[in-house]
C-alpha cells in the first residue's frame, strides 16, 4: 500500500498546479460545483423587486428635498421646491423620463445627483430588469454561492456516486433528519447531479478517483464518505484517494463481490458492503421466509415502519442491562467498538455508551404475503 501511494503522488506531481480543481478561484468552478438556491415563488420575487424599487425612490426623494434649495423649476423659477416637486424630480430621474423642467443648478445639489442619485438610478433600473438581468448574472452569483459554501464546509458527508445505491444512501441519510446542505454528491453523469440537485444537495462535477475532485467536495474536511461507484476497481481507486484525504473520516464503501472486501479494506474503508450477496441472500430468504424479506426491507427503509437507530444511554439507564429496556435493543456501541446485544461484555451499560435499537417511525400496515418468484 505504501508503494502505491508513493506512485500516487509522483503522479500527481506532474500534474499542473493550475489544471487541479482544488486550485481554481471560485469563479472558474461555476459548472462543476452546483449549490442549489431555493426559489421563492415568482409573485414573491416581483414583490420583493417592487419594495426595493420603492426604496430606491423615497432615498432618492429624500436626498433631492435635503438639498431642495439648489435646484430650479423652469415652469415657476421664482417659489423653491415643494415636497410634490421633488417626488416628481425622483421619479422622472430614476426611471430616466428627464423632461428637463427642474434641474440642479448649485453645486451641491449637482455634486448629490452625480454621487448619490446617479447610483440610486442604475440600482433602480437594476431591480426593474431584475428578470431580464438575473440570467446574465447567474454566474457571479453562483460563484458568490460557491465561495460561501466553500468557507463553510464542515463535518458533511460525501456521496461518490449517485446512481442506485447512492440515492438510497442520501435518501435513508435524509430520512434519518440530515439536512440536505450536509451532503455533497460526486458524480461524472449530469443527468444523475441533476436529480441530486433537485433534493437540495451540493453537487461537484468530476470523477471520485481525482484527489482534486475530492478536495473540491471538502473530503479533507468530511465527517464521513460513502462510496457508491457502479465497479469494484473504482471503488477501491476512491477509497485510496479518500482515505489518503482524511484518515479520520468513517468511510463506508459498497462492492459487488465478496472476493473484493479486503482489497477495499486494505485500501481504508471502515465498513463494506457486499451487494451482490446481500441481495442473493434476500432472494433465498424470499423462497422459504418471505416474511423475513418484508421486515428486512422494513427496518432498512428509515422513512416508514421499523427502523434502526442509534442513541446515547440515558441516565436513568445506567447500571442496567440493555435486555431490559423498554426499546427493542440490537447492540451497543463501547468506545467504537459494536457488541451485540448477548455478548456478556456489555450486560451493563456505562457511560458514553450508545445504543442500537429498533425505532418506529409510523404505524406498519399488515400486508398479505404469498410465496414469490424469483427472477435474475
Amino acid at each position: 500500500m505504501a508503494v502505491s501511494r508513493r506512485i500516487g503522488k509522483g503522479l500527481r506531481s506532474l500534474i499542473s498546479t493550475e489544471s487541479r480543481l482544488d486550485n481554481r478561484p471560485d469563479y472558474a468552478l461555476v459548472g462543476v460545483v452546483r449549490v442549489p438556491l431555493l426559489e421563492s415563488s415568482p409573485w414573491r420575487q416581483i414583490a420583493v423587486r417592487v419594495l426595493w424599487a420603492i426604496g430606491a425612490l423615497i432615498l432618492a426623494v429624500i436626498i433631492t428635498y435635503a438639498e431642495r434649495s439648489g435646484y430650479q423649476d423652469n415652469n415657476d423659477p421664482a417659489n423653491g421646491m415643494t415636497l410634490v416637486d421633488c417626488i416628481y424630480y425622483a421619479t422622472v430621474t430614476l426611471t430616466t423620463t428627464g423632461y428637463g423642467d427642474i434641474t440642479p443648478v448649485t453645486q451641491s445639489a449637482r455634486l448629490a445627483n452625480v454621487i448619490l442619485i446617479t447610483p440610486l438610478r442604475v440600482f433602480f433600473l437594476i431591480v426593474m430588469i431584475g428578470t431580464t438581468l438575473q440570467a446574465l448574472t447567474e454566474r457571479s452569483r453562483q460563484a458568490f454561492r460557491i465561495q460561501r459554501w466553500r468557507s463553510t464546509l464542515r463535518n458533511h458527508t460525501v456521496v461518490v456516486g449517485y446512481g442506485t445505491k447512492g440515492r438510497s444512501a442520501v435518501a435513508a441519510m435524509l430520512a434519518d433528519d440530515v439536512p440536505p446542505s450536509d451532503v455533497v454528491v460526486v458524480d461524472t453523469d449530469q443527468s444523475a447531479l441533476e436529480l441530486a440537485a433537485l433534493k437540495g444537495l451540493v453537487t461537484v462535477h468530476g470523477s471520485g478517483t481525482k484527489a482534486d475532485v475530492l478536495k473540491l467536495a471538502g473530503a479533507p474536511r468530511a465527517k464521513s464518505i460513502i462510496v457508491a461507484t457502479n465497479k469494484d476497481d473504482t471503488a477501491v481507486l476512491v477509497t485510496l484517494s479518500a482515505r489518503e484525504l482524511n484518515p479520520r473520516a468513517t468511510i463506508v464503501a459498497s462492492i459487488r463481490e465478496s472476493e473484493n472486501a479486503h482489497l477495499i479494506e486494505q485500501s481504508g474503508a471502515d465498513s463494506v458492503v457486499v451487494s451482490a450477496e446481500t441481495t442473493g441472500r434476500l432472494l433465498g430468504l424470499a423462497t422459504v421466509t418471505p416474511s423475513v424479506v418484508t421486515l428486512t426491507e422494513d427496518l432498512l427503509s428509515p422513512e416508514e415502519g421499523f427502523s434502526v437507530a442509534e442513541r446515547p444511554v440515558e441516565e436513568s439507564e445506567l447500571g442496567g442491562s440493555p435486555r431490559h429496556l423498554k426499546d427493542l435493543v440490537l447492540g451497543v456501541v463501547r468506545h467504537g467498538k459494536l457488541y451485540r446485544i448477548n455478548d456478556p461484555g456489555v450486560d451493563t451499560l456505562e457511560i458514553g455508551d450508545r445504543l442500537l435499537y429498533v425505532r418506529m417511525t409510523q404505524p406498519a400496515i399488515m400486508t398479505e404475503n404469498t410465496n414469490p418468484i424469483i427472477i435474475g
